[in-house]
């Protein structure tokens, strides 16, 4: 099943926010403290203010023992989204070389 191209990705945060955290009943302070950041760090990531970066990424697979590449794919989903979304028609104007890579 493919997502509808219309409509941004996940944010890791949101994951984090709705389901993750709830459903391990600890707070943001608790997640902050496991993962040796401040809480501020957490909340700007959990309220989609902050990008989830490799190192948050290998600690947030560190906590929940589902490694970095989770994390990592879903903020670069976001990313790759946002960036289409402001410079698409920059984007469009790019010749397309025709080049064979191996």
């Amino acid at each position: 099943m493919s997502r509808n191209p219309k409509r941004r990705p996940t944010h890791p945060g949101a994951l984090l926010r709705e389901d993750i955290l709830p459903a391990a009943g600890i707070t943001q302070t608790e997640l902050a403290e496991r993962m040796g950041v401040s809480r501020l760090t957490v909340s700007e990531i959990l309220h989609e203010k902050r990008a989830v970066t490799a190192d948050i990424a290998h600690r947030l697979g560190r906590v929940f023992g589902n490694g970095p590449e989770l994390w990592l794919n879903m903020q670069k989903a976001v990313d790759l989204w946002e960036a289409l979304e402001k410079n698409k028609r920059e984007y469009e104007r790019i010749e397309t070389l025709q080049v064979a890579l191996s």
